[in-house]
Formats: C-alpha cells, structure tokens, sequence
C-alpha cells in the first residue's frame, strides 16, 4: 500500500528483495493498479510515478546493500526515502531456541535495517538529507514465544532514535513506524496454526475489536515521509488500536506458577 500510494502521486519506488521475480511480478500488479487509479481520477499522466525493481539483495550482506544503494542513485539520480520494511521471524519459546535462530532474526531484521541505513546516509542522504522509516513490531508488553524478534525491533528503535540525533545535521529524519496486527490472508498463512491462536486468542483482548489494516500501516508511514511531518525525528509511532497498553495472553500462566509473596497479601488479593 505505501509503495502504491507513494507512485501514485509521482515517486518513482524501487523495491528489492531477495526474490527477484517475486519483485518483478509484484511492480508489474502495483503498476496496473496504478494507472487504473489515475485513469479514474482523470489525473495528468505526467504525475504518474512507477514501481521498479532493483537487484535482489540480502539485507544481511553489506556488500549487496551497498550495491543496491549505488545503483539506485546511478539510475535516479536519488535517494530521498527510504522504507525498512524487510523482516522474518519464527513462533518458538526461548527456552526451545537455537542460539542459530535466534541470532538468524537478529542479523535480519536490526543489523540488516542498520546496513541499509547506513548505505542510504552514506552513499547519499548525508549530503542531501531524506527521510527514513523503519516498521518495526508492537512488542511494548513483551512478545512470548518471539523472544528473538522483539529484542530485534526494540534494537531497531532505539537505533532509529539515535541516529536521528547523529545525522540531523544532514537533515536527515528518522522515525518508526510500531504496527499492532496487521491482517493479511498471505501473512497469516505464513503462521500456520499459530496464525489461528492469534485470531482466537488475541482478537478478543483488543481494544479496538480488530486487527489493524494494511492501508492504516502504510498511511502513516507515508505521512512520517512526507513534509507535513518535517518537524518529527526520533519518533516510534504505534499503529495498535490501543493494543499497546492492553496485555496480550499469547500464553498460559497456570495458578501454581504464581509468583511467591513477601510479607501479607490478603486471600481476596490472589487469584
């Protein structure tokens, strides 16, 4: 939805991942869509922004993400946005995780969003300025059975905010954008069960009633882009409807696991 919107209103969107193909099949819908919108809207067809696609890349090899932050620059000319949304992670306790696995998301998810920002400053920002968003994850309660990924985004934000202190002189903002859950057919399908615990589970403790939407994620990130938000940097903004100040009972915590008392609790104080 952000890379829709964004190329709807004129930008020229490179996207990248490790799938190529993926990317290509992706642009091409995101395209179609595009000029429909525009034909609609009856809007000047100079206005018209495209979707394109850039080298397949791991954001986890620095050597690949300079390469790709090179040639977008060589090709455009520019570098104004930027949008880390790339991530992975799997359903599994801590005490059932592999130090492999876990160090997996890590390298993926905050230091593969660090090598990107890194080549984007670097490479062009720092003499041009921009604005950078990350999208990280609603983990403001913790994250049972996602140890690896909630240590990996709360990482991401607090780099965010750092190096929006670091590279402010360069004009260069950045802030992140913290989704609750979001629901997507494809993303719970990734979940496999799990995806139906999350419905069964969470959906009844939310605050809101519901999941957030894709358009309600993509909507901030594009406002975080743009000028109407020149004076906002270092910025985590939540898109949970509320989920952030509201426990989630992803797990069960039996009545014998009750934490011990010091000193005189009364019966009707206890579960």
């Amino acid at each position: 939805m952000i890379i829709k919107l964004a190329a709807s209103l004129g930008a020229t969107v490179v996207i990248a991942s490790r799938d190529e193909d993926k990317c290509l099949a992706a642009a091409e819908e995101m395209n179609k869509e595009i000029q429909n919108v525009n034909i609609n809207n009856q809007q000047d067809n100079k206005c018209i922004g495209k979707v394109v696609v850039g080298p397949s890349v791991s954001i986890r090899d620095e050597e690949q993400v300079n390469n790709l932050i090179e040639h977008v620059i060589e090709k455009y000319k520019a570098l104004n946005f930027l949008v880390n949304n790339a991530g992975g992670q799997f359903v599994c306790s801590a005490e059932e995780m592999s130090s492999n696995g876990f160090n997996s998301v890590i390298q993926t998810n905050l230091v593969g969003t660090f090598h990107v920002c890194k080549a984007a400053y670097e490479y062009y920002m720092r003499d041009n300025g921009g604005s950078i968003v990350n999208i990280t994850l609603g983990n403001r309660n913790g994250m049972p059975n996602m140890s690896h990924s909630g240590a990996a985004r709360a990482g991401i934000e607090n780099m965010s905010i750092t190096l929006s202190q670091e590279w402010i002189e360069s004009g260069v903002r950045i802030n992140c954008v913290r989704p609750g859950i979001v629901f997507t057919e494809s993303g719970f399908r990734n979940y496999g069960p799990a995806g139906d615990i999350f419905l069964d589970r969470i959906l009844p403790s939310m605050p809101a009633g519901r999941f957030a939407s894709p358009e309600e994620i993509s909507s901030a990130v594009c406002w975080l882009l743009s000028d109407g938000a020149s004076y906002v940097t270092g910025s985590v903004v939540s898109v949970d409807g509320g989920a952030a100040y509201h426990f989630l009972p992803l797990i069960d915590i039996e009545n014998s696991c009750h934490l011990p008392v010091y000193g005189t609790l009364p019966t009707k104080a206890k579960l």
